[in-house]
């Protein structure tokens, strides 16, 4: 299984992702980890891509990212798309509480890179994921939509979680025959009902 989970920094894709990841017992990709090079510099469109090409030729992932870009790449075998869409305020304030607590504890974001969060750069800079959260969330939110509307929304399973219930109750039941979202067997590639 192939899933690509979108959403408005902060939303919670990121953990979300992980945890469907684990319970599938199939790899884990960050589309963050992908494009972030040291000292905060990003990869040329080039770069993301061979990355990107690289990290998905595996037979079963979970994708946490957006990067519109790479749409043609990342959805040319897509099985599921998740939209992780909470409210503005959920989200705002969970960009507000990640930046804290990724400021506060100083850790590595992707390993190697040395890339750390401050207070400076989290709330008051260009650069702050909080203004980038402010800025994008209703255009996102606009483009997700005619993305779900659009022939690759329908073309594979779109799925929109509106809530932190919705999404633990999808986690829960993927895999299960209700869900309609097959397991994959990942020894031989292929799905399980």
């Amino acid at each position: 299984m192939k899933i690509n989970i979108i959403g408005t920094s902060g939303s919670g894709k990121s953990t979300f992702a992980r945890q469907l990841a684990q319970k599938l017992a199939i790899p884990y990709i960050e589309m963050d980890a992908l494009f972030w090079q040291t000292n905060w510099q990003g990869s040329t469109d080039e770069q993301l891509f061979e990355k990107l090409e690289q990290a998905i030729a595996q037979p079963a992932w979970v994708l946490d990212g957006n990067y519109r870009r790479s749409q043609p790449i990342k959805w040319r075998d897509i099985d599921l798309i998740v939209w992780v869409d909470y409210s503005f305020g959920r989200t705002l304030y969970q960009a507000v509480k990640r930046a804290i607590m990724r400021a506060s504890s100083g850790q590595e974001l992707w390993v190697g890179t040395g890339n750390r969060e401050t207070f400076r750069r989290s709330f008051f800079s260009r650069e702050s994921i909080i203004l980038w959260t402010l800025k994008t969330f209703y255009k996102n939110r606009k483009n997700y939509q005619q993305l779900m509307a659009s022939p690759t929304g329908q073309r594979v399973k779109f799925v929109r979680i509106r809530s932190h219930q919705q999404a633990r109750e999808f986690v829960a039941q993927i895999g299960s025959a209700e869900s309609g979202i097959k397991k994959p067997d990942t020894k031989s590639g292929s799905y399980q009902q």
